[in-house]
């Protein structure tokens, strides 16, 4: 009788540990500042970068630097939170793997994927919003998307982009071919073996610096809004709302369009093919 009376007490005590235990680390998976807190005791913000997407990324062959207008805008961010940028250099399609396997902190001049949504945030918030375009071959433009969903067209994207998306969506019935990056998708134009390359308006227009292809802005007019992703995990609320709050300064304040036009205005993109009124 002693011994069951014992093992009840034992069994008794161990629930009450249990019960007390579980609040203790709900508490702790759900401090909103727990990703926040993370980036800073390691003194560095993990960010992408990417060779071949000009002005967003630009890498000096020489000493390995990155700039450009995403590297200042993370920059900004880094120095907000007290930290330093670290650059993991990477390509569209791997963002949410990077994001899993923990490699970046952030991405910006994202475009909301349902697919990439399942293991990434992302804020409702567009930093900045621009169009999707196609660069086709000089003297080949097109006026809607109609035109080139055809089987005898052959239209190149970026593997895993949200460019892929919108040509698998629009041009069901056109050659798809999906490459690692912009580089190889130029290749192909330049080759003569594609129709069209799907890019953003407004990187497609300072691709045009280089003599390569022209820019069609075609009907029906999709307008792209680019913004910020950070990785789903337990804590993350705190930094969400921190990015937020940034977004929201830099668009209402006017600093994020400023800081575009001058990049794109020194490196002489011609913004006159937007529709009178675009505002990104």
């Amino acid at each position: 009788m002693i011994s069951f009376s014992l093992n009840k007490i034992f069994a008794a005590a161990a629930v009450a540990l249990s019960l007390l235990a579980a609040p203790a680390a709900a508490v702790a998976d759900d401090n909103p500042s727990a990703v926040l807190d993370q980036i800073r005791s390691s003194g560095v913000l993990k960010i992408p970068v990417m060779t071949g997407e000009e002005p967003g990324y630009i890498k000096d062959p020489a000493t390995g630097q990155w700039s450009g207008f995403y590297v200042e805008f993370l920059s900004e961010i880094a120095t907000e939170l007290g930290v330093k940028i670290q650059p993991v250099e990477t390509t569209w399609g791997n963002l949410a793997a990077d994001f899993q396997s923990n490699k970046i902190d952030i991405a910006i001049g994202v475009n909301p994927n349902p697919k990439r949504g399942l293991v990434v945030d992302y804020l409702w918030e567009a930093l900045f919003t621009d169009a999707w375009a196609v660069l086709t071959p000089v003297g080949k433009p097109v006026k809607t998307w109609a035109e080139l969903n055809d089987p005898s067209k052959t239209v190149v994207v970026q593997k895993g982009s949200t460019m892929q998306v919108v040509a698998q969506a629009l041009l069901p019935k056109a050659n798809i071919t999906p490459v690692e990056d912009r580089g190889l998708a130029l290749m192909e134009l330049q080759s003569n073996r594609a129709d069209g390359v799907v890019l953003s308006v407004f990187d497609a227009l300072q691709i045009t610096e280089k003599n390569i292809g022209e820019v069609s802005l075609p009907e029906p007019l999709l307008r792209n809004p680019a913004t910020l992703a950070v990785a789903r995990k337990p804590g993350n609320a705190g930094y969400i709302n921190f990015l937020t709050n940034w977004v929201l300064q830099q668009r209402s304040l006017g600093q994020a369009q400023g800081k575009l036009m001058q990049s794109w205005e020194a490196r002489g993109i011609d913004m006159s093919i937007l529709p009178e009124g675009f505002s990104f």
